[in-house]
């Protein structure tokens, strides 16, 4: 077990995992880069003077064991997760050190859930899966939107994105899911993941998402990790993500991939996450809004790291963000990346 504030990112330099570095040590932790490709390695060592690096792989364990070892957590960063959380997720409790991902692939969350439930818990090692914008974010505003609920009807989760470059990875994690599901489509209903033939296109309706965005079409069962995520530890039957449908048209042409617009990386895409929860005749809503998905995934994981370490985690196990973190507390924490308005209760029309 890791006993400074070494943390380790698994897949440093990728496009998140640089985020992830680089608000690990705004944050005043030692980002331990790893990664399997030597020379990206070196490179961002070399722009980061002081930080370690470590070559290590998901198919080589005895690599994993080495390049964590004298680490407090890790955060993995590197898709596609179908292949990468199982093992560095091995790796953690082999160390016995906290684990966070940012994986938004639906099965892959659903394999950390169903196969790493137990041991985890029993090695009292907090696992964080999909501690990112798609999951994650979600999930802690639903259960924010939740209050003193103890079960509700329905969540709806709407992105609503100016833009969607996406990255590399982005690209090949999506891949990977569409081949594990046989092309078919998934949506959570009737309190379960269901998978069904995609015999028409996605339903377009029109959302009403807050000013300045105002009212625009999306993708009904436009299906995140949210519907892996939420459900985990809320009484919720019915999850419904959706996507403003230019967004979509973008990540299907995928002709390219991010541009910093800034020092820190960032791009110029802005975001509104609109999450409706309704129970009966009444209905809760909070909204966020920020900029860039990818590098809000830093700050996310980041605070979960900084949270476990410090003790304010409520459980262990593998646990999405809105069960292990104060999720009302762990939003206000990011105020700096986040704009979260005040939960607001109205009576469904």
């Amino acid at each position: 077990m890791g006993t400074d504030k070494t943390v380790a990112v698994f897949g440093a330099y990728g496009h998140t995992g640089r985020f992830v570095v680089a608000e690990l040590a705004a944050r005043g932790f030692v980002p331990l880069l790893v990664g399997r490709d030597a020379g990206k390695l070196r490179e961002l060592a070399e722009s980061r003077p002081g930080l370690a690096h470590r070559v290590a792989s998901a198919d080589d364990p005895a690599s994993l064991d080495r390049a964590l070892r004298g680490a407090a957590a890790v955060v993995n960063a590197a898709g596609p997760f179908a292949s990468t959380a199982g093992p560095v997720i091995e790796a953690a409790l082999r160390g016995g050190i906290p684990y966070v991902d940012v994986a938004a692939e639906i099965e892959a969350n659903l394999d950390t859930f169903a196969h790493f439930a137990g041991r985890a818990r029993e090695a009292g090692v907090a696992v964080v899966p999909a501690m990112a914008f798609f999951g994650g974010l979600g999930d802690l505003l639903v259960t924010t939107a939740m209050g003193d609920w103890a079960a509700a009807d329905e969540a709806h989760v709407a992105y609503g994105l100016s833009s969607w470059q996406p990255t590399a990875g982005t690209v090949v994690s999506g891949t990977v899911s569409r081949d594990r599901r046989d092309g078919r489509r998934v949506r959570y209903t009737g309190g379960r993941i269901e998978y069904y033939a995609a015999e028409r296109d996605l339903p377009t309706l029109d959302w009403d998402f807050p000013a300045p965005l105002g009212t625009r079409p999306v993708l009904g069962e436009f299906t995140m990790a949210d519907v892996v995520t939420v459900p985990s530890h809320l009484e919720i039957p019915e999850v419904r993500t959706y996507m403003t449908a230019d967004a979509a048209r973008d990540l299907a042409s995928a002709h390219s991939a991010p541009v910093a617009v800034d020092d820190s990386g960032r791009s110029a895409q802005t975001f509104v996450v609109d999450v409706v929860v309704r129970s009966g005749d009444t209905q809760r809503r909070v909204v966020a809004t920020g900029r860039d998905i990818y590098a809000i995934s830093a700050p996310l994981a980041v605070e979960a790291v900084h949270r476990i370490l410090a003790g304010q985690a409520k459980t262990t196990g593998v646990a999405s963000a809105g069960e292990i973190f104060d999720a009302a507390d762990f939003l206000r924490a990011l105020s700096a990346h986040l704009s979260v308005e005040p939960r607001h209760e109205s009576r469904v029309a």
